[in-house]
C-alpha cells in the first residue's frame, strides 16, 4: 500500500492518482484519448493538461456526490509542469483550495530500482530503464521548478522517501497531524 492509500486511509482524505486515472482512461472501452495517453506514458511524457484535469475533476466531483464529507483530497502525481499547473490554476481557481504539496524526494537511482522492481509484476509499459529515464529528465527540467515554486510560497512538506515504507509513513504522519 502506497503512503498516499495509508494516508487516506488513516485521515480524512480521498486519494487520487493522476497515473492511475490516466492508466484506467487510457485502457477503458471507446475512450476517445487511449491511444494519445498511451503513447505520452510510453515516451515518458507528461499528458497534456485538458485530459488529465478532466479526469481528476470528475474523480473529485464523483467522490463528493457520494459522500459530501469527503472534501479534501490527496492528488498524487500532478501537477508535473507549468502546463498541468495553469490549467489547474484556470479549471479548479474557485473550486480547490491547495493546502500544501508534499515532497516525497530521493535519489534518481533509487527511483529507478524501485520501478524496476515494481515493473517485474505491475505491467505497467513504462517500468522499464529507458521510459524511466526518460521521465527523470521530463521530472527535470518540468516537475522541478513547479515544486520550487510551492516552495517559494512555504507550501511544500517534504518528506525522506529513500527510507523503508513504514518510515516514510511516519514522517507522512507527522506532517498530516500538523497541518490537520
Amino acid at each position: 500500500m502506497s503512503s498516499g492509500d495509508r494516508a487516506a486511509q488513516n485521515y480524512s482524505y480521498t486519494h487520487l492518482s493522476a497515473g492511475d486515472l490516466l492508466r484506467a482512461e487510457r485502457a477503458r472501452e471507446g475512450s476517445e484519448f487511449g491511444q494519445l495517453i498511451d503513447n505520452y506514458i510510453k515516451q515518458g511524457r507528461i499528458v497534456p493538461v485538458a485530459i488529465t484535469i478532466n479526469l481528476l475533476r470528475k474523480a473529485m466531483e464523483e467522490t463528493m456526490q457520494k459522500d459530501d464529507k469527503k472534501f479534501r483530497f490527496l492528488i498524487d502525481g500532478f501537477p508535473r509542469n507549468e502546463d498541468n499547473l495553469t490549467g489547474w490554476n484556470t479549471v479548479m481557481v474557485d473550486k480547490a483550495d491547495v493546502k500544501f504539496v508534499l515532497f516525497f524526494d530521493c535519489s534518481n537511482e533509487v527511483c529507478i530500482d524501485r520501478c524496476l522492481e515494481r515493473g517485474k509484476s505491475s505491467g505497467r509499459t513504462d517500468d522499464n530503464r529507458e521510459s524511466l529515464e526518460k521521465r527523470i529528465q521530463t521530472y527535470l527540467q518540468s516537475t522541478r521548478p513547479i515544486i520550487e515554486l510551492y516552495e517559494k510560497h512555504g507550501k511544500v512538506r517534504t518528506v525522506d522517501a529513500s527510507r523503508s515504507v513504514d518510515k516514510v509513513f511516519a514522517d507522512v504522519k507527522a506532517v498530516l497531524d500538523k497541518e490537520g
